[in-house]
């Protein structure tokens, strides 16, 4: 019996175990295979270079990163709750337990209607 790639993703997410110090896997063809809990991603300012970013703001820290040139997109995002957003404090708790009780009792009193 043959196991699909998601049941061998989860036999080896199971029982392997991570070895920092071992040498890179490789796919059949030697090319190194990259490992899925390490990606991440960067926003890179839409005017600037992507390369240039990468070089200057990921490799001094992570120097065997490598870009995905498949999975870059370009657009821009807008952060809404920024510009929006406006704060309002939460109910003073001695309301919030007003209203609990009252519902409380609502309850109550529905559920007499339905036993009765």
């Amino acid at each position: 019996m043959r196991l699909s790639t998601p049941e061998l993703k989860a036999v080896l997410a199971a029982l392997g175990e991570r070895d920092d110090t071992a040498e890179i896997c490789r796919n059949k063809d030697g090319q190194p295979e990259p490992d899925a809990d390490l990606r991440d991603t960067e926003t890179v300012p839409l005017k600037e270079n992507v390369e240039a970013y990468f070089k200057r703001e990921v490799l001094p820290h992570v120097p065997d990163a490598w870009i995905d040139t498949t999975k870059i997109k370009v657009g821009y995002e807008i952060p809404l709750n920024r510009h929006f957003y406006r704060y309002e404090p939460p109910r003073p708790l001695e309301t919030i337990e007003i209203d609990i009780k009252r519902l409380e009792d609502d309850i109550m009193k529905m559920l007499k209607e339905v036993t009765a």
